[in-house]
């Protein structure tokens, strides 16, 4: 809570209290008659409703920078979070990456395991140089 607001309501409930003695003032004067005490008390009644009024817009601004604050926290916290998430999403992405290039399996064929398979009947050119496979591990294998 702010300290105007504060300030401000304390500052008003105590005026408003204040208020009662004077009335009570004014209802024993009345009774007699005492026009003069009357006057006087209602002075009083006035005077401590007034600074109960200037302390109640005190608290009314103090609210207003306690809610504009809070806007703006909420704002740097919600700005905050996107980043948050952009960093991770953006982190998730290259662990993703890595792990396609890490699932690459080759296999290299020597040459004496190109002439067996040339014997057998399978050509050199239908073999290629390298071949990729979806993520069987990793596995190099010579002939």
């Amino acid at each position: 809570m702010h300290t105007k607001t504060m300030e401000g309501l304390i500052g008003a409930g105590t005026n408003i209290n204040h208020v009662n003695t004077p009335l009570r003032v004014y209802k024993e004067a009345e009774r007699r008659g005492d026009t003069g005490t009357m006057e006087r008390a209602m002075g009083y009644v006035s005077e401590f409703s007034k600074k109960a009024g200037e302390y109640q817009e005190v608290a009314d601004d103090g609210l207003r920078e306690d809610a504009k604050e809070a806007k703006e926290k909420e704002k740097l916290e919600r700005e905050k979070a996107i980043e948050k998430r952009r960093d991770e999403r953006q982190e998730a992405e290259e662990k993703m990456e890595e792990r396609k290039e890490a699932n690459v399996d080759t296999v290299e064929i020597s040459d004496e395991g190109k002439r067996l398979l040339a014997e057998v009947g399978i050509p050199d050119a239908a073999m290629g140089t390298e071949t990729e496979k979806p993520d069987t591990g990793n596995i190099s294998v010579s002939v």
